[in-house]
């Protein structure tokens, strides 16, 4: 029932960002206070198509279904940075995404308070997101149970 609603609520996101595909310009422009998208109508009408795109192959659908759904699988640790390959921003296809230098990207709504209710912001949930992306510098740590024991000096001579 759950993955029945989460891939409708999907389908319902992305049909609506369909929609409003003509006013993404000027709605990146207001919401994130950067007039470059309106300034660049059509080249952001252009990457917003793209980007679109880029969330219907199961972004979307991770953000409903375990970001918002908090998924239980999430792993006990994941270690590592961001290499700044922009890998993890759809496959360099996100809208905000900005090249700082040769093979060297940026979010470009980083400081945004709104970047924290996307994708963005829980990126790497799990081994999945790692995969998906190649992502090249986050892992996940093994679990690696520990045994307490009491004193060993006692066992010892227990023994």
């Amino acid at each position: 029932m759950r993955e029945y609603f989460v891939k409708w609520v999907s389908s319902a996101y992305v049909a609506g960002l369909y929609l409003i595909l003509p006013l993404m310009p000027l709605l990146a422009s207001v919401v994130f206070l950067r007039k470059k998208y309106l300034l660049d109508y059509v080249g952001t009408v252009k990457k917003s198509l793209v980007h679109i795109r880029a969330l219907r192959e199961g972004p979307v659908r991770h953000y409903f279904g375990d970001v918002m759904g908090n998924v239980s699988a999430v792993p006990v640790e994941i270690q590592g940075y961001c290499a700044k390959c922009g890998n993890c921003c759809m496959d360099r296809r996100c809208l905000f995404l900005e090249q700082t230098a040769k093979n060297e990207f940026e979010c470009g709504i980083y400081h945004s308070p709104f970047r924290r209710f996307s994708n963005c912001g829980s990126f790497p949930l799990n081994q999945h997101d790692i995969e998906r992306y190649a992502c090249p510098s986050y892992f996940v740590a093994e679990f690696v149970p520990i045994r307490i024991v009491k004193n060993l000096g006692e066992m010892q001579t227990a023994n």
